[in-house]
């Protein structure tokens, strides 16, 4: 089963980070969020990825043709202009990855329908390459398959950045601290049947708007609910907020370690 990944933004509420590199190479516990994103899905066995690049591409196709040096230690034998490496850790993946530059402007419904070619089974995953999750993927794909529609999203309940104060009549009755939302956002981490293609117009457009509402208009959207941790790392806030998160070894997402 083959994992869809939007890769190609220009993320400019992260201009801190972006202006340098494509948001999905920006750092998270000292690997790209790209690079968890993906060993989340294969801790789950879905190891075969799409990334549909476009704003600095070459860049996160330079970071996988790279991938074994940058993430091991390594002696390099130079000798007669001739090069050898030595690895001395072997951290490596069992990753099959097709990057498809899907255009510098193009928006997410127009990224995910250029890549439908190579996308050959009957059912997908699609998710965004600046989101972590400790959502079961397993769980997300038997939920997809029960309902039988043509998507399943995950849902999430938001936390507000602010404290809710309780009035009655003037005077305070509760207070509570950055409570969860009672509505639920797309979290990201959907499953998909190819139907969705008859689904996106010739035109460049938003998943997100025509696809994806007349998915819903038709009844054929189903909503996974994910009460546990999930986070879009959308500012550079939230940069130093997931970090922070690591530092005090609270990497919730890491489910494969």
């Amino acid at each position: 089963m083959k994992v869809v990944i939007f890769c190609g933004g220009k993320g400019t509420r992260m201009r801190e980070e972006t202006e340098y590199r494509p948001k999905p190479l920006v750092n998270v516990g000292g690997r790209p969020i790209i690079w968890n994103i993906m060993k989340q899905y294969a801790y789950y066995g879905f190891n075969e990825f799409i990334l549909c690049v476009g704003y600095k591409g070459d860049m996160i196709k330079d970071y996988f043709m790279n991938l074994d040096w940058k993430n091991n230690d390594f002696t390099l034998h130079i000798k007669n202009g001739e090069k050898s490496v030595e690895y001395h850790t072997s951290e490596t993946e069992d990753w099959k990855i097709t990057i498809v530059d899907t255009g510098l402007e193009t928006l997410t419904g127009g990224r995910l329908k250029r890549v439908k070619n190579y996308i050959q089974e009957d059912t997908f995953m699609l998710t965004y390459g600046d989101g972590v999750s400790d959502v079961n993927l397993e769980e997300l794909l038997a939920f997809h398959r029960a309902k039988n529609k043509i998507i399943t999203l995950t849902g999430i309940h938001p936390m507000t950045n602010f404290g809710v104060i309780e009035c009655e009549q003037g005077i305070a009755k509760s207070f509570k601290e950055k409570p969860k939302l009672e509505g639920i956002i797309n979290g990201g981490f959907m499953v998909l049947n190819k139907e969705i293609f008859n689904y996106i117009p010739e035109h460049d457009c938003m998943f997100e708007e025509e696809p994806l509402k007349g998915v819903a208009n038709d009844g054929e959207l189903a909503i996974f609910e994910h009460n546990g941790f999930w986070m879009a790392v959308d500012t550079f806030k939230d940069v130093e907020k997931i970090n922070q998160l690591c530092e005090e070894g609270n990497c919730r997402w890491k489910v494969w370690e």
